[in-house]
């Protein structure tokens, strides 16, 4: 029996000033690092077999903060191009990162205050770019796009890691995470909609007869790790 953890990174400096990051690379701010550190005690009874997160900073650093209370050391495993099931854990935590698990590009709003881009664009235009599962912003993705990668990298590297009753932690970002949790809760197009993850957010799974149950307090929903 393992589990899976998915974790939104802390506040960002970009988070803090209400502006669409995207792919933009922003680091965490004091409150983002405060806030990560708190969740990290609360991780320190898991302990990790791997470990994966999005090539943007603010993600590995959220990684590294969770990191710092386990008991092994965890390392960025650069050069390799497989997620091993079985690497040696008895020393350390491999850390793999990709850009499958970025944040969603938001085109030509990145870089824009979402105050100035509801002035020019229209409220219910933005909404509609933010949350809608299809719409894509000038240039950008849509959580849909973000879904395929993020689905195609699950079912690849991940999913053969769960099978193993491995303990694994995501470090990764609002829509990304969005994406993934619509893809192993089976949550409708439209649902999505109303999901949101604050920053420094948790989400859990445990493993268990090769099915994940979401560890939640209250509603549990169950699914086979054998979907498509």
């Amino acid at each position: 029996m393992g589990k899976l953890i998915l974790v939104r990174h802390g506040e960002s400096k970009w988070n803090k000033k209400q502006i669409f990051t995207g792919w933009v690379d922003i680091t965490l701010t004091r409150k983002g690092i405060d806030e990560i550190q708190v969740l990290a005690k609360k991780l320190r009874k898991i302990k990790f077999d791997l470990m994966f997160a999005s090539c943007l900073e603010r993600a590995q650093a959220t990684l590294l903060l969770i990191a710092s209370e386990q008991e092994k050391t965890a390392i960025f495993m650069h050069e390799e191009k497989k997620y091993n099931a079985n690497a040696d854990s008895n020393h350390s935590i491999p850390i793999f990162t990709d850009c499958d698990l970025n944040e969603r590009y938001y085109g030509s709003l990145q870089g824009m205050k979402k105050e100035l881009a509801r002035e020019r664009f229209g409220e219910k235009q933005v909404c509609k770019w933010r949350r809608s599962y299809k719409s894509r912003p000038p240039e950008g993705e849509s959580l849909q796009d973000v879904c395929c990668r993020v689905k195609a990298f699950f079912e690849e590297n991940i999913k053969p890691v769960l099978d193993n009753d491995k303990n694994v932690l995501i470090s990764a970002h609002g829509n990304s995470l969005r994406a993934l949790i619509k893809y192993i809760d089976n949550i409708s197009d439209d649902e999505i909609a109303h999901l949101e993850l604050a920053p420094g957010d948790m989400i859990s799974y445990t493993i268990e007869n090769k099915k994940l149950i979401k560890d939640d307090g209250g509603h549990k929903f169950t699914r086979p790790l054998e979907w498509k």
